[in-house]
């Protein structure tokens, strides 16, 4: 599981934190300070970018935080199994299966032959577009 570590008041919108071992993409975050004696707190709001489900996150802003290491890659689209598409890897070569994504103008797009980028998060890959040969 390759992930790095970053505090809490580092983060900004559009940037990737671990919460409940999900890698999410947060969607909102806002600072808050305390009172006299009490520290800045954070309070994230982040979409899984496995799942899709809303994950918040309140904490102080010095909090070490998870942050996924996120592979870019190429694949190539090799065939349609049902529920899964089974894809080579344009640089090591090797063949896996991914689930298909649930974007509905992506899916159209995915067929044998086409290339892909694909991101391997925290040892996952997810399909996030087609890139034209």
């Amino acid at each position: 599981m390759s992930v790095n570590y970053a505090t809490l008041g580092e983060l900004k919108k559009g940037s990737y934190i671990v919460i409940d071992g999900e890698p999410c993409r947060i969607v909102e975050i806002t600072k808050a300070k305390t009172g006299k004696h009490g520290s800045a707190k954070a309070h994230v709001v982040a979409i899984s970018v496995f799942t899709g489900q809303k994950k918040t996150l309140v904490a102080p802003v010095d909090t070490r935080v998870q942050v996924p290491v996120i592979e870019k890659r190429l694949g190539q689209v090799l065939a349609d199994m049902g529920d899964t598409l089974q894809i080579m890897d344009l640089e090591t070569y090797d063949t896996f299966e991914i689930e298909k994504p649930d974007d509905p103008q992506l899916l159209a797009k995915l067929e044998p032959g086409v290339n892909v980028e694909y991101w391997l998060i925290m040892g996952r890959p997810k399909i996030m577009r087609v890139r034209s040969s």
